[in-house]
């Protein structure tokens, strides 16, 4: 005997394969976008943290004359030198680094910063790393001048301690 069609029965039972089967499937897509998304913030993460490293490398690797640290308390430094570096197309601009209200600020300018207290006529283009309860740097001895430690414990980002020597 030959049949031409599906019976009910045959069809009822692929339905429900194909039901379990679709459900399987949407189950591991959206395990697969909630993997992704969370891959996506670790590396937005690393790579926010190796923009920080990768500026303050070239920043003090290629600073110019001498880099004045002021110790302001236990555990704020204010840093300003002049490099070679520029993150807004300067030629040799002035840097400082700055701790305020538990903030890292990168200061960018044409003229020298020399303090921590600015008044209205400064201009500078400020770049944010970051929020920061530790921001250090120690100065080499006189046998390894010209190498500075610098450390900064940040709230959400790994720490950082790192050694950078001036090349210029």
């Amino acid at each position: 005997m030959k049949r031409a069609a599906f019976t009910l029965i045959e069809l009822m039972i692929s339905i429900a394969i194909l039901s379990i089967m679709m459900l399987y499937l949407y189950n591991s897509y959206a395990s697969l976008n909630i993997e992704n998304g969370l891959v996506k913030k670790e590396v937005k993460h690393i790579t926010d943290v190796q923009k920080i490293k990768k500026v303050l490398y070239l920043d003090f690797a290629l600073a110019q004359g001498k880099v004045t640290v002021i110790h302001k308390e236990k555990n704020e430094d204010f840093v300003s030198f002049q490099s070679k570096n520029s993150l807004h197309h300067r030629f040799n601009p002035y840097i400082a680094y700055v701790l305020k209200e538990k903030k890292l600020y990168r200061l960018e300018s044409f003229k020298m910063i020399k303090d921590y207290h600015f008044s209205a006529d400064d201009v500078f283009d400020v770049a944010y790393l970051g929020e920061a309860t530790i921001f250090k740097v120690y100065e080499g001895s006189k046998k390894s001048e010209g190498q500075y430690l610098i450390h900064i414990d940040f709230k959400n980002m790994e720490d950082i301690l790192y050694k950078v020597k001036v090349l210029g």
